[in-house]
């Protein structure tokens, strides 16, 4: 996670003193949506960094299709977000249409909010459409004295989102989560080292290479890591660049001038 510039830290945890209050009695009062709403907007303009008035609109949000708010920087659209009252529980299912209406304007980013609650998801282009669940932060939780709370705070704000820190974070959390480093395990270039540091061991034993991915599937690695759409996504993130250093390699070797892609 990116360290909070200091002028940041210090704008988030006077703003996060401030609201926890103001969220807290409109909690207690129950206020409702539209009001919670005007609640959102200060915090993303206060707390978050964005301009009320050219980076914060309602031009995406007619109230039955789409959603509530949406954030532009320079006219680009950068994500979302559906407004609950803050007195509602969230669910993954609130954020659904705005999520729908997201991958049809390829907006990468929606959050669904009460207010107090933040839960941040990424969308899938994929085919269904989907979300994944990145960032759940509650504001009256959070301790504006705890450096790790404004980190996460950190993300929302413009200035991460203009430096893409709320991708490189959820990368980084995709990559060293359990399902991507199972299938890591299991890729063709970890078994094989595997294989000849076995045969380094003992020099005379014969073991093949689906012998040791199966025994890590099955008797190593826990099996939920191993089977279901995390699983799959992870193996399809780890073959794909697995793929694309092979021929770069292939490419190193025939001579060919090649520019190294980042890894997905």
């Amino acid at each position: 996670m990116q360290p909070t510039p200091s002028k940041v830290s210090e704008r988030i945890t006077a703003v996060l003193k401030h609201f926890q209050p103001i969220l807290t009695s409109a909690k207690a009062r129950d206020v409702n949506e539209a009001d919670t709403v005007v609640i959102v907007v200060d915090l993303l303009a206060e707390l978050y960094g964005y301009d009320k008035y050219s980076e914060i609109t309602r031009e995406h949000s007619i109230k039955s299709t789409f959603c509530d708010l949406a954030v532009k920087i320079e006219g680009r659209l950068e994500f979302l977000i559906e407004v609950k009252a803050i007195g509602s529980e969230l669910k993954d299912s609130h954020v659904k249409q705005a999520v729908d209406y997201a991958a049809n304007q390829g907006v990468e980013w929606v959050a669904l909010t009460n207010g107090a609650v933040w839960r941040i998801y990424r969308v899938s282009f994929a085919k269904p459409i989907d979300q994944q669940l990145v960032l759940d932060l509650d504001l009256l939780a959070l301790n504006p004295k705890s450096r790790e709370h404004i980190d996460s705070l950190y993300l929302l704000t413009r200035e991460s989102i203009t430096k893409s820190g709320l991708l490189a974070y959820h990368d980084h959390k995709e990559a060293t989560s359990r399902f991507f480093l199972a299938a890591v395990l299991l890729s063709e270039t970890v078994v094989e080292t595997i294989r000849r540091e076995l045969r380094r061991v003992s020099p005379d034993l014969k073991v093949s290479v689906d012998e040791i991915r199966h025994t890590l599937a099955e008797e190593v690695i826990k099996r939920d890591v191993v089977e279901g759409p995390k699983a799959d996504l992870a193996k399809k993130r780890v073959a794909k660049s697995a793929g694309t250093m092979l021929r770069i390699r292939k490419a190193h070797e025939e001579g060919d001038a090649i520019t190294e892609p980042p890894l997905p």
